[in-house]
């Protein structure tokens, strides 16, 4: 319904409907009233929901000043190159950027991300105390029975030959596959300590009936025939032998067949008389010589089969060029000499 300007109230500025309206509100809310605590209720909540309001405006403040400032230390530590970058977060933009910290820590050490990386860990009291115990242990490589006096450390010179001294072997029973093993023993003789220089070589020479082109030497490794050898990480390359201390160089003999067997006539090469005539007064047994020249009887010997006569000679020749030690092997012919490198003395 439309008024006209002569239905207004002159003092509130309403029409007669809008009055009538507000009239019908005001008796509609007239029997409302809050609850009891209704105005402290407000008092609290009016300040807490500002109070929330600032730290809502604060924090997205902080979010973005976090992220203004991590940005440009990521990009940069993601561009830099070199084992000393220190790739931490913002928080750790300085030590990425080359702080006074960072040049302490090229030995390797870490630094602590709790403000005092400008300590190196490994400047502790304790380290003198643990370095001290590495360099004790340093003989833990040759395993138990190590002579104590034997160490690894590579501070004494080179042996030479004459402080090499007091060699000698040992050649053990075959065992149960025919393989037998040996060990040559040098004693560093001199008054002054001295590192030994290598194995050494270990050379094989046949007799008798042995056959050179069968026979060849190796160095011992994990998993071959020599499995009574001990391992190869119980070696020690650069052993340092204190005066009176011994090293030593263990071998097996690893047979790859038997001696052949032999058989026939061994005589002085003249075939027997069909017809010996002997003399009337000798008096020797059969296989014997006649001391007659008119009786036409001459020596023989009794053909025999077994196995023939064969040995390899195994020796040691210390890297300084002497001595030389060897040890013999009976009843072989055919197979290969296993070697180990520097062993500490037992």
């Amino acid at each position: 319904m439309n008024h006209g300007p002569d239905d207004q109230s002159p003092e509130d500025g309403l029409d007669s409907d809008e009055l009538a309206l507000r009239r019908m509100l005001h008796q509609a809310v007239q029997t409302v009233e809050p609850r009891d605590g209704t105005l402290d209720h407000l008092r609290r909540a009016v300040p807490a929901r500002r109070a929330r309001k600032r730290q809502a405006v604060v924090g997205m403040a902080a979010a973005a000043l976090f992220i203004g400032t991590a940005v440009p230390a990521l990009v940069h530590v993601s561009n830099s190159t070199g084992s000393d970058v220190n790739p931490s977060v913002a928080g750790q933009a300085s030590q990425a950027q080359g702080g006074a910290s960072q040049g302490k820590n090229t030995d390797g050490s870490e630094s602590t991300a709790g403000g005092n990386s400008g300590k190196s860990p490994g400047k502790g009291k304790g380290d003198p105390k643990g370095d001290g115990k590495s360099k004790g242990t340093g003989t833990g490589t040759g395993g138990a029975g190590t002579d104590p006096s034997a160490t690894s450390a590579s501070g004494a010179p080179v042996c030479r030959s004459d402080q090499f001294g007091s060699p000698t072997e040992s050649v053990a029973a075959p065992d149960a596959q025919g393989a037998v093993y040996g060990t040559f023993r040098v004693v560093n003789v001199s008054t002054s300590a001295c590192t030994v220089g290598g194995v050494g070589t270990v050379s094989a020479l046949a007799q008798g009936a042995a056959d050179a082109t069968k026979i060849s030497t190796a160095r011992h490794v994990l998993g071959d025939a020599a499995a009574g050898l001990p391992e190869p990480s119980t070696e020690i390359t650069g052993l340092q032998l204190q005066p009176g201390a011994a090293y030593e160089v263990k071998f097996a003999w690893i047979p790859s067949a038997t001696c052949p067997t032999t058989g026939g006539s061994t005589d002085g090469g003249s075939s027997p008389s069909p017809s010996p005539t002997p003399t009337p007064d000798a008096g020797t047994s059969s296989g014997t010589t006649s001391t007659g020249t008119d009786s036409g009887v001459t020596t023989q010997m009794m053909t025999a089969d077994g196995t023939a006569q064969g040995s390899v000679v195994v020796s040691h020749t210390t890297a300084a060029g002497s001595p030389t030690i060897s040890a013999t092997v009976s009843n072989a012919c055919a197979g290969t000499v296993i070697y180990t490198g520097v062993l500490p003395g037992a």
